[in-house]
């Protein structure tokens, strides 16, 4: 009986040349690749944690609730006449207040006198209210019809905090005239 050949072993005169061993994985282009891989992958999960873990946390606004809202003394100067809203903070934690509060004049039957308030311009930052502590807002109209009528006495402010949806009242007898009615920024150095 003859032998058949075996394809996988090579004839004994024949065996494969041996070619160079190369290391997989351990070369510095291959280690190059692997650490920028894990830089990226750093990057990506590092991307990946939302931006509030990233940075401090925010201060939360001041809601309705947290506040009492009074007014201050009113002040006359070159024709005008300034009255503050003061902004109270009565709860047990810090709250901010940030921008212009929205401010309408009303009747006794909570019905709205004229306009609401304009803003007056000025820039303003956030204002951190610790519990006790207080910021205004400054209201400024003319001292009597200096180029216009003044509409009748109102006996409400209604009052909306920056940011909030929901209204104070504030018995106060507030009288707009030569149709100028504005509001400054909540603030704390009593500036319009």
């Amino acid at each position: 009986m003859t032998e058949k050949p075996n394809p996988a072993t090579p004839p004994p005169a024949r065996r494969p040349a041996l070619r160079p061993r190369i290391p997989r994985g351990r070369g510095p282009v291959t280690a190059l690749a692997a650490a920028l891989l894990g830089v990226t992958a750093a990057g990506a999960a590092w991307s990946a944690t939302p931006a509030a873990a990233r940075t401090t946390t925010a201060m939360r606004t001041c809601a309705v609730s947290d506040l009492y809202l009074s007014m201050g003394g009113k002040e006359g100067a070159a024709g005008s006449l300034y009255w503050p809203v003061r902004f109270t903070n009565t709860s047990t934690t810090k709250c901010a207040l940030r921008g212009y509060p929205g401010v309408s004049v009303l009747d006794g039957a909570h019905h709205r006198i004229g306009p609401a308030a304009g803003h007056s311009g000025r820039s303003y930052g956030t204002v951190t209210l610790s519990p006790g502590r207080s910021a205004t807002a400054v209201l400024r109209t003319t001292n009597g019809p200096v180029g216009g009528p003044c509409e009748r006495t109102g006996t409400y402010l209604q009052v909306y905090p920056p940011a909030s949806r929901k209204a104070t009242l504030i018995p106060a007898p507030w009288k707009t005239c030569s149709r100028v009615f504005q509001t400054g920024p909540v603030n704390a150095d009593g500036g319009f």
